[in-house]
């Protein structure tokens, strides 16, 4: 049901100008939405019984689409905003703008079944539904965009003409009051002659001009300030539509690079042993030579995107000279912290710190599909977030009770059992330079050799004692790499996310701390990414029949429909 919601949100996202398949139900909306006005028109002439019956089985052929779109829409809606999860966030969606007219024009077909109402009442809220067609209209959003970014200058304007109106409205009262005191016998009747001339005073309320020289004066001061009224709103939101327009020409720009930028880390490919990865990471000099960007529109481009990201290289550098080297690199979010895939698999590889570690995001993801694996990563959070809101450290639990952590955390142990695996994958933290590639932590003081020890992490001590004998061996005899547990990195910390995992979940959870250089350095990554896929795999897959999953791998990506489907 998740997955159909978020479906959905991908219909109900209003933007039509994106190539994709979920636009062909929007179009079949404004269909309706034309014909339902069309039928309202139509239905004003006089006409034969068979054209009504025909306008009536249009009226409720609609009615009935509209209110099945208007209910996915409210279902749907936290998926759109995170504001409207819960009722009351249903609730709080209802009474948008959208929202509004969508009830208002499609559910008071049924109120008309219990409450009889007026016939008048019934076609012009059906009209209603055309003003519907402005959620896909990109130059109704524009105009949006240029009122709400002049409102603030708009309402002082607003303030001044009031006050100013109200100041001349009682100067009129003290004058007229003593020429014609049967007509302005109190100042509400100056108040209000003075405001009714700015919209014509269509009702004649205030038919009572002045006669005096000075109310004169005011009269035509008063016609001025009328002329004001329509003309610096209309200047201001003619200035905001022009700054929209601008902003708007600069964010599909910026949408553009992003495009580029994603397509060209899928054509810089890498290929080991036939199977085809999509670049780890472009340097900034590369794009700006091979692309033509400067190195402005890269960052700005990066910061816009919800997929790319920065990072400095020199970080994971742990001895000698650091020399800055920025490079891009993609991420999939899907999820308000990052990532989540549920393949099935009695795996769930973890990345706590897609963010701040090296490589980490790259390793973890591709180790985690071709193992066929479960995969939640925080890509979104850390704890030197510049902005506030996003500032919550996953990798050591401080603040179990955030919002975005919970989440993150019953997405990992969600459907978990005792013969389920978690493996926390982390960048190496604390031990520089240290000969192993891979440490496996298991919760033990540094020099623990048993796997079977009180505090161990894991409860299937037999079985993680299996797995770090295979992980050793294979990765030793096929890559020369090597793996520790307990030899060098100090004893896991209270607050760890391992230790966390297990007071929530019956599964084994498994911390494995791997190298940067490894992750970031070296190139045999690929081929260390498919041995760890293939230990993990044949030691703890039981769910799903053992083997790799290598079909999104046979071809180049930038070629591959899923590659392309996953960044662009």
């Amino acid at each position: 049901m998740q997955k159909i919601k978020k479906q959905l949100a991908r219909i109900f996202d209003n933007d039509l100008r994106t190539k994709q398949w979920e636009n062909y139900p929007d179009y079949v909306i404004i269909g309706f939405i034309i014909l339902s006005t069309l039928s309202v028109f139509i239905s004003t002439f006089n006409l034969g019984p068979l054209c009504e019956t025909v306008l009536s089985v249009i009226d409720i052929v609609t009615v009935i689409a509209f209110t099945i779109e208007v209910t996915l829409r409210i279902w749907a809606a936290d998926e759109l905003d995170e504001k409207y999860k819960g009722f009351w966030g249903r609730v709080r969606y209802c009474f948008t703008f959208y929202g509004l007219i969508d009830i208002l024009s499609t559910y008071t077909f049924y109120v008309q079944m219990f409450i009889p109402l007026p016939y008048s009442m019934l076609k012009a809220l059906r009209v209603l539904r055309l003003l519907r067609v402005f959620r896909y209209m990109h130059s109704f959003r524009l105009l949006q965009t240029a009122v709400s970014s002049k409102a603030k200058e708009m309402w002082v304007s607003f303030q001044f003409l009031a006050i100013v109106t109200l100041m001349l409205s009682f100067v009129l009262f003290f004058y007229e009051h003593n020429a014609q005191p049967d007509v302005y016998d109190n100042g509400f009747k100056s108040v209000i002659w003075a405001f009714a001339q700015y919209v014509g005073d269509p009702g004649n309320f205030a038919d009572t001009p002045p006669i005096t020289f000075v109310g004169r004066i005011i009269a035509c001061i008063i016609g001025l300030l009328g002329i004001a009224l329509f003309a610096v709103p209309a200047g201001l939101i003619g200035s905001g539509f022009s700054e929209a327009m601008d902003e708007d020409s600069k964010n599909e720009e910026l949408k553009e690079n992003c495009y580029r930028i994603n397509e060209f880390m899928l054509v810089k490919s890498i290929k080991r042993a036939g199977v085809f990865f999509p670049a780890k990471n472009i340097s900034t000099g590369d794009l700006q030579l091979e692309m033509g960007l400067s190195y402005t529109e890269i960052i700005k481009a990066v910061s816009n995107s919800k997929n790319l990201r920065l990072k400095n290289l020199a970080n994971a550098i742990s001895s000698g000279p650091k020399t800055d080297m920025i490079v891009v690199n993609q991420f999939c979010v899907n999820t308000a912290y990052g990532s989540h895939v549920d393949r099935g698999s009695s795996v769930t590889i973890v990345n706590p710190l897609g963010r701040g570690d090296n490589g980490l995001s790259y390793f973890d993801w591709h180790i985690a599909q071709i193992g066929g694996f479960n995969y939640v990563a925080n890509e979104l959070f850390s704890r030197t977030h510049p902005d506030i809101d996003s500032r919550c450290n996953f990798y050591t639990v401080n603040e179990p009770e955030n919002p975005t952590f919970r989440t993150y955390i019953d997405d990992i142990t969600k459907d978990k059992g005792k013969n389920d695996w978690i493996i926390v994958i982390a960048g190496e933290q604390i031990v520089k330079n240290s000969p192993f590639d891979f440490h496996f932590e298991l919760g033990g003081e540094r020099g623990e050799t048993s796997f079977d020890f009180e505090d161990s992490i894991p409860w299937n001590t037999a079985l993680t004692k299996q797995l770090y004998e295979d992980f050793s061996k294979t990765l030793e005899e096929k890559l020369q790499m090597n793996t520790d547990c307990h030899q060098i990195q100090p004893k896991v910390s209270k607050n760890n996310i391992a230790r966390y995992l297990k007071t929530q979940t019956e599964a084994n959870v498994l911390l494995l701390t791997v190298s940067y250089d490894l992750m970031v350095f070296n190139k045999n990554v690929y081929d260390a990414i498919m041995n760890v896929a293939t230990v993990l795999n044949r030691n703890l897959e039981t769910r799903k029949p053992q083997g790799l999953c290598l079909d999104e791998y046979k071809v180049r990506p930038v070629d591959s429909e899923y590659w392309r489907n996953l960044y662009l």
